[in-house]
């Protein structure tokens, strides 16, 4: 297990919980637009490490204070060992949130039925024919589909998330993705964010209109239960 960053609180990254995040090091996917692109290639900036030990350290003393912990990345779910890593965190007493990018279906099935996560967010890229354009990586779209499915027949609180970057999808991807999610708790459409990318050349900042994002939702909404512009 790589760890490259700690937020020892938020307010915001669980829903309605206080949570410490855990940034694992390390991706399979490669996103342009990527916003921690010293984790997917720490070769970019080295970010600092730290040790399981350290991170479990950190928890015992915040037990009592933090309700908790979330794990993102990178991608969490290529550390073969993170199912010890929750299985630790899930003794201390606190709920685990994680998010991924739904590659690694497998493993994912192991956590849902060993009881290990309390909420579960996945990115969906694009519909499956730009899954390669958007992901930078050679992917089956089987693979994020098994994982879709797992979410939603388990009964782990859920969101699916899809960062909205106008160079590659368009309003129509968005709709076809939600049709593939049709049912799921909560889908949020995330504006891409231009600060900070993985690939600085090819990724340009767009303009988000209120009308059209609401309209966008309206859209999405007939397919989940809950439709969020973030």
């Amino acid at each position: 297990m790589i760890i490259g960053g700690l937020l020892k609180s938020s307010l915001v990254e669980y829903p309605g919980k206080i949570s410490a995040v855990i940034f694992t090091v390390g991706c399979n996917f490669r996103c342009h637009y990527c916003h921690n692109p010293e984790l997917v290639n720490p070769e970019l900036t080295p970010p600092e490490k730290y040790t399981e030990s350290q991170i479990l350290d950190f928890l015992e003393k915040r037990r009592g204070k933090l309700d908790a912990v979330v794990i993102t990345g990178g991608e969490p779910l290529i550390h073969p060992d993170i199912y010890h890593f929750t299985s630790k965190i899930k003794k201390k007493g606190f709920l685990i949130k994680i998010e991924t990018n739904g590659s690694k279906p497998e493993l994912l099935k192991k956590l849902i039925q060993e009881n290990l996560l309390d909420y579960i967010a996945m990115d969906i890229k694009a519909p499956p024919e730009k899954y390669e354009i958007v992901s930078g990586v050679k992917i089956e779209f089987e693979r994020i589909f098994q994982s879709i499915k797992l979410i939603m027949s388990s009964r782990t609180p859920h969101e699916f998330i899809t960062t909205y970057a106008k160079q590659f999808l368009t309003p129509d991807d968005i709709i076809s993705i939600a049709q593939i999610i049709e049912g799921a708790q909560t889908y949020i459409i995330q504006k891409m964010h231009t600060l900070k990318t993985l690939n600085t050349s090819l990724i340009k900042p767009c303009e988000y209109a209120q009308d059209e994002l609401e309209k966008l939702k309206e859209q999405v909404s007939r397919y989940v239960k809950h439709c969020k512009i973030r």
